[in-house]
């Protein structure tokens, strides 16, 4: 289906056109005066200085062109030049009977035939997920889906750091703690075990141990380098050891992963880009791209028009070891081969931004992605406990992700019971629920890029800017639809009629914004424009609903196109909280 604003400018631009202006002066935006109009053309204005003319005989001519015209109920000059238009309420209902048809809501398929890689930029094996972890998991889940939703491939990598020094550390802790293990006997011929010799909570505790250990002890420090080295080469019970850590910790993961609904496509991590790295350095060097300095192997990624120095991107340490911008660039060397992707979406903290600037163009330098290949890093803050410093736990360490989950949940839990309306059990399912919507529509309803307040008591709230308000609209148009029923009434098959207040139709033109919310969003890769538009939605149903006697209403034919309204806006909502990650409970 055509955007409403699109349909609206193709219909102003030929009265300009036919009143004998360039069609360029026919772009129609949102009205910034709602109480003076809907929606507004200020081209009359531009076309004045070309045409020599005052720009409000040119507004009088295109409005006059437009007198008649079905689409709107009044097209108005207004001086010094502005046209103002009132939408017609028979066109917008008939706009949003052809939404309600529609398999998606109206909602087009730009990305068909494209493929978009979100790199959720994962999280450390070995390791518990705690709040840092929180927004590349919620962002790029929100964002894998609203590419879903518009047609696109999307898929998304979870992209695991499993290979790096932290492996060497678990690897010569373990030896210290267990040094009978096959895997420290090197006379040793047989088929290592299959069963990890630890489990997920001895492992979480090893690594913390040995990461200790290694800033006390320069010795053990280096020789977790040499582990690391070793089990990089392929030495095969370090490979054994390593394995068991990646079943055990992955299992976690997806557990906990699970608990967020956020999932992936990929199971990657940065060992999957190793057998690239040496062909990907032989190739920059052959390509005269790199060059030794000071013992390191480097990149020059500048470019005249930039605004500051930028560093070199380091391929190769003096020592022979890769870094991070190495790995990366060798899995994109691999998704280039598996997927060919038009768009790649980096998740990761905006702290990194020279980071993945340096490794785009590294990639574009070098020739491993076409030029017309989009690169995006979406850096985002952190989040904050009230005190404005990064989210602790009271005693002042990180909290585990899980841990933060449990206390949104339970806070949920407490203020449905205050109500006593459902069984307890049916509360604690009910919490899951809104304390999911709660900790996303916290985190998405922020721009990426800033720091929030992390505000449980916020969060929580049934009024106000919330996920758990979105979810009582939601719940409240069940509730109505459900009592609809129950007297025997059918709206199938009626339409949504014009509408009969100001309320109404405020809510109808909310409702018919929702595939262009939905094309910007997805295009400024900004889930917190979907947040916006689903809180004036549902302040925009609430307002009718206030205003409304919908099951009191005695005329049926009127009675039912209300109800296939509800029906609209019920399913819009849903729709926008999907796209974010999180759905509705049945009553609350």
């Amino acid at each position: 289906m055509e955007k409403l604003l699109d349909l609206i400018t193709a219909e102003v631009t030929k009265a300009f056109v036919s009143a004998g202006y360039e069609e360029k002066y026919g772009k129609t935006v949102l009205s910034n005066r709602p109480d003076l109009c809907e929606f507004q053309c200020n081209g009359a204005m531009a076309a004045a200085k070309a045409y020599k003319k005052a720009p409000f005989l040119i507004a009088d001519a295109a409005a006059e062109q437009l007198a008649g015209n079905d689409m709107f109920s009044s097209a108005e000059s207004v001086k010094p030049g502005f046209l103002n238009l009132k939408f017609s309420e028979k066109y917008l209902a008939d706009y949003l009977n052809k939404m309600q048809g529609h398999e998606t809501l109206g909602v087009g398929n730009p990305g068909q035939n494209r493929t978009v890689i979100v790199d959720y930029g994962g999280a450390n094996v070995a390791k518990p997920l705690h709040v840092g972890h929180l927004r590349s998991a919620i962002i790029g889940e929100s964002i894998r889906r609203m590419g879903l939703a518009l047609g696109y491939r999307m898929i998304g990598d979870v992209h695991l750091g499993d290979w790096g020094l932290q492996m060497g550390l678990i690897i010569e802790e373990l030896r210290d703690r267990r040094p009978d293990l096959v895997y420290f006997d090197e006379d040793f011929t047989g088929e290592y075990p299959a069963e990890a010799p630890f489990t997920i909570s001895e492992l979480e505790e090893i690594y913390p141990a040995a990461s200790k250990k290694s800033k006390e002890d320069a010795a053990f420090k280096e020789r977790a380098h040499r582990a690391t080295l070793k089990l990089q080469e392929g030495y095969a019970p370090y490979r054994a050891v390593w394995n068991h850590i990646m079943q055990v910790s992955v299992t976690d993961l997806k557990k906990n992963y699970e608990n967020l609904d956020v999932h992936f496509d990929l199971w990657k991590g940065e060992s999957d880009a190793d057998p690239y790295i040496p062909d990907l350095i032989r190739n920059l060097q052959d390509m005269g791209l790199a060059y030794e300095s000071e013992g390191a192997l480097v990149v020059d990624i500048a470019e005249e028009t930039d605004s500051k120095e930028l560093p070199p991107c380091i391929i190769r340490k003096s020592d022979g070891a890769a870094l991070y911008a190495t790995s990366d660039l060798g899995t994109i060397l691999e998704r280039e081969k598996d997927f060919s992707p038009t768009e790649y979406i980096y998740l990761a903290d905006k702290r990194q931004q020279l980071h993945f600037t340096q490794v785009f163009r590294v990639a574009k330098k070098a020739g491993f992605v076409k030029p017309e290949t989009k690169m995006i890093h979406i850096g985002f803050g952190t989040m904050n406990g009230k005190d404005g410093k990064p989210f602790k736990t009271r005693d002042g360490g990180v909290m585990r992700l899980e841990h933060l989950i449990a206390d949104i949940n339970d806070a949920v839990y407490s203020r449905i019971m205050e109500n006593r309306a459902i069984s307890e059990e049916e509360a604690r399912q009910t919490a899951k629920t809104v304390g999911l919507a709660a900790l996303k529509y916290g985190d998405l309803s922020n721009q990426a890029s800033k720091d929030y307040v992390f505000d449980i008591d916020r969060f929580i709230s049934f009024e106000g800017n919330t996920g758990p308000y979105i979810l009582y609209t939601i719940v409240r148009i069940k509730s109505i639809l459900k009592k609809y029923a129950e007297t025997g009434r059918s709206a199938a098959g009626k339409q949504i009629l014009p509408a009969q207040g100001t309320e109404e139709k405020d809510l109808m033109l909310e409702i018919a914004k929702w595939n262009s919310v939905m094309e910007n969003a997805f295009e400024e890769t900004a889930p917190h424009k979907i947040c916006a538009y689903i809180y004036d939605l549902a302040n925009a149903f609430n307002r009718f609903y206030h205003v409304t006697k919908i099951l009191a209403e005695e005329d049926e034919t009127a009675q039912a196109g209300y109800i296939r309204l509800l029906e609209l806006t019920k399913s819009v909502l849903e729709a926008g909280i999907d796209v974010l990650g999180f759905s509705a409970p049945e009553r609350m």
